[in-house]
């Protein structure tokens, strides 16, 4: 068995959450309540937890003259996947920030994207165009 990853977060609301993470980015509803649900992203579960209103000082740093937001999580995807939602994305106006390249012609080199879930969540998709690299 691979290992899976499984991260819990609070939210705002449940069907602003789900609406989000199965009609927009396309992930699969795992089991749920009117207080909680898993999210399948990617063969990773998502678990968010309703919890009212909740602040966190998102902190930027600068990435090879990109500001990125510190506090993230992100799914590493193959090319097709990413450009597939990509794609899907770029035309429904979800994209926070766009495709950038990170690392051109160096170890690690990657494309990203990010959106922002209705709770603030900054999700990250990155492909790496050697997967190899991924912690090298």
């Amino acid at each position: 068995m691979n290992s899976l990853f499984h991260l819990s977060l609070p939210c705002k609301g449940i069907e602003s959450t789900k609406n989000f993470y199965v009609n927009i980015l396309g992930a699969n509803l795992g089991r749920n309540t009117n207080q909680w649900l898993d999210i399948d992203l990617y063969n990773h579960q998502i678990t968010f937890t309703k919890s009212g209103d909740f602040n966190f000082a998102f902190k930027n740093y600068k990435f090879e003259g990109t500001i990125l937001p510190s506090f993230h999580f992100g799914v590493i995807l193959s090319k097709e996947t990413w450009t597939n939602l990509y794609e899907k994305l770029i035309t429904s106006k979800t994209i926070y920030i766009e495709k950038t390249s990170f690392l051109k012609d160096k170890n690690g080199e990657h494309i990203s994207f990010f959106v922002k879930d209705p709770n603030g969540y900054v999700v990250e998709f990155k492909h790496f165009i050697k997967q190899e690299t991924i912690f090298s």
